[in-house]
């Protein structure tokens, strides 16, 4: 299954589990990422870490690592879904 950290700048995606354990799961969900929500990929830093995300309608950050705890599903190009 597919990472958050896989998807492409300007893709969306869905989540569909949260596989980090402890406190950075907790983190995840604190931030918003839930299973069901939708996320759409601003922007990556050139060397990959930071990865920019909109979730609920707010601008997010997220580390590599943090991304890799996040399955997504449904990854399509947001300008098809009028995300963008």
């Amino acid at each position: 299954m597919a990472s958050l950290k896989d998807v492409r700048v300007g893709e969306t995606c869905t989540v569909s589990k949260l596989s980090g354990t402890g406190a950075i799961k907790r983190r995840i969900m604190d931030m918003g990422i839930t299973k069901g929500t939708y996320i759409y990929v601003r922007k990556v830093a050139p060397l990959g870490d930071p990865i920019e995300v909109t979730v609920r309608g707010y601008e997010l950050s997220l580390r590599k690592d943090e991304a890799s705890c996040v399955e997504v599903t449904d990854v399509a190009k947001a300008a098809a879904q009028g995300v963008a």
